[in-house]
This record gives structure tokens, sequence and C-alpha cells, in this order.
């Protein structure tokens, strides 16, 4: 949960065509997905050449894809005929977040675990990336604590890496493949530290050696979706403690999505994504 805002482009999708048995994934979609998120985190426009090196793509196939998006108004093209994030991503990103209700729900209890005077977050993994929808250092007011950093290497923090600890070995091999993995050696380095996770049922993550600095963060819900944790001094005499907050911190998260019900009607439009698009 350190403050660095990753750089990395997006690992390409793989071609799955052989992959998981009774699994028919669409390689056009997956080429798609990941042009749209490798678009999503870029900071600048970027072009049809560069955008396509960075995710391992044909040039005239990425260029296809960002006209299709275009076309959508997912993307938008600049003056220099570059490309950027269009309004329909941002409509898409805020319908997501209305209607999973998750940050909502969950600032009170983040809110509740600042009075450790540690650096508060809670992630979302999506492959080998962590996004931090909440990630308040103590002297920061909650509302500047929303969505202020990037990407992040799963590997690299506790949130990640105990939302990888949630899934399978195959498939924490299936996102990493042969590739580098950051901060590991190899895969089955990996799959052993997860292991680990797995039995403790928490994960405490040295960020910053020389100022003995941790990262402790556990799961959100029965079938992890989410994570929480704490960032900076946590000697070990101080993890139960900071363990069972984060465990309550957990149940008022899960307690608040049973008790929401429905926040709209089925059939308000608000919901209706023929309407937002």
């Amino acid at each position: 949960m350190r403050d660095e805002i990753s750089a990395a482009a997006p690992r390409s999708a793989p071609d799955r065509r052989a992959g998981k048995a009774g699994a028919q994934p669409n390689q056009s979609l997956i080429d798609g997905i990941t042009v749209l998120q490798a678009l999503a985190i870029s900071t600048d426009p970027i072009g049809c050449r560069e955008l396509a090196r960075r995710v391992g793509l044909e040039t005239t196939r990425v260029n296809r894809l960002l006209k299709t998006l275009s076309y959508l108004g997912i993307a938008r093209q600049t003056p220099d005929r570059k490309y950027r994030a269009g309004a329909g991503m941002t409509v898409l990103a805020a319908q997501s977040l209305f209607a999973s209700g998750l940050l909502r729900r969950a600032l009170p209890a983040l809110e509740g675990l600042r009075h450790f005077g540690h650096t508060v977050a809670m992630g979302v993994r999506w492959r080998d990336n962590v996004s931090y929808l909440f990630h308040a250092p103590p002297s920061m007011a909650a509302s500047d604590a929303l969505g202020r950093i990037g990407l992040y290497p799963a590997t690299r923090g506790a949130i990640g890496m105990v939302l990888l600890a949630a899934a399978d070995n195959d498939e924490v091999a299936d996102i990493y493949g042969s590739g580098d993995i950051p901060g590991f050696a190899s895969l089955d380095a990996l799959l052993a530290e997860l292991e680990v996770i797995r039995r403790q049922g928490y994960v405490r993550l040295c960020v910053n050696p020389e100022r003995d600095q941790h990262s402790v963060a556990i799961t959100v819900g029965e079938t992890a979706y989410a994570a929480i944790g704490f960032s900076g001094w946590i000697p070990e005499s101080a993890l139960p403690a900071m363990i069972e907050e984060l465990r309550r911190a957990e149940h008022e998260i899960r307690k608040a999505g049973a008790e929401r019900g429905e926040d709209v009607a089925r059939g308000d439009p608000a919901l209706d994504y023929r309407v937002a698009v």
C-alpha cells in the first residue's frame, strides 16, 4: 500500500482458446477489454502505435478497436489524432460504483480504522493489478483518499497478495504464466507464499525494511471481492489487535451490504445500461 503509482502497462490478456475446460472465451472481446484498460490508465493521450506496443497487439487491430470504442463514446480522439478515455468510460465507472454500493457502505468502517494512526486502504484486484478505491494516510481527509492511486502490482502489496491468496493456484498460474512476477523469482515461490497467507487468514508484508514498515490486510466477503488493510509501523506485538479491528470492519461492511436492500427499484432507469449509454 505504498504511495507510488505504478506506471507499468497492464499485462496483456493471454489467448485462452485452449484454456479452462468448458470455457469458450471470445478473443475479440478479450482484446477489446485489454485496449480499454490500457486507455483507462493512461494519464495522457496515447497514439495507436504506442498503445499497441504496450498491450502487445497488432497496430491494425488496436486501430479498429479504438475506432469502435470512439464510436461508442468510451474513447475520444484528440486533435493530434491520439486517444484518451471518453465520457462513456466515466459513465460506466460511475454506474458500477453506484450499483455495487461497496465504497458507500465501506466508508464508515474504513473511517473507524483510522484511530490507529496508520494508512488505511481498501482495494480490488483484476488479474495482476490492484486498484485502490480508498487509500488514506493518517492526516489525509477521506474525500482526498478516494481513487487517488492508479494500478499497483498485486504481488507488491498486502491487499494484492491477500486477494491473490483467495484465488486458486490454477487462476494464479493463468495470470502470471511464465512471465516475470514483481517481487518473486518464480511462480512456485509466489504459490508457496500464497499458501502461507491462506493458512493465516491474513497477510503481513514488509514494505520498507529501513523504517520497519509493514502492510497488513484481510479479504472482504465470504467470496473475496475486496480487501482492507493498514500500512505503517506494525510490530508483531500490535498485530493481533489490528487483525481483530480489520475483522470487525470487514463484518461491518458485509452487514451494511446485507441490510441496505435495494437502493433503487429494479425498474429505475438509473440502472438501465441502455439509458446511460
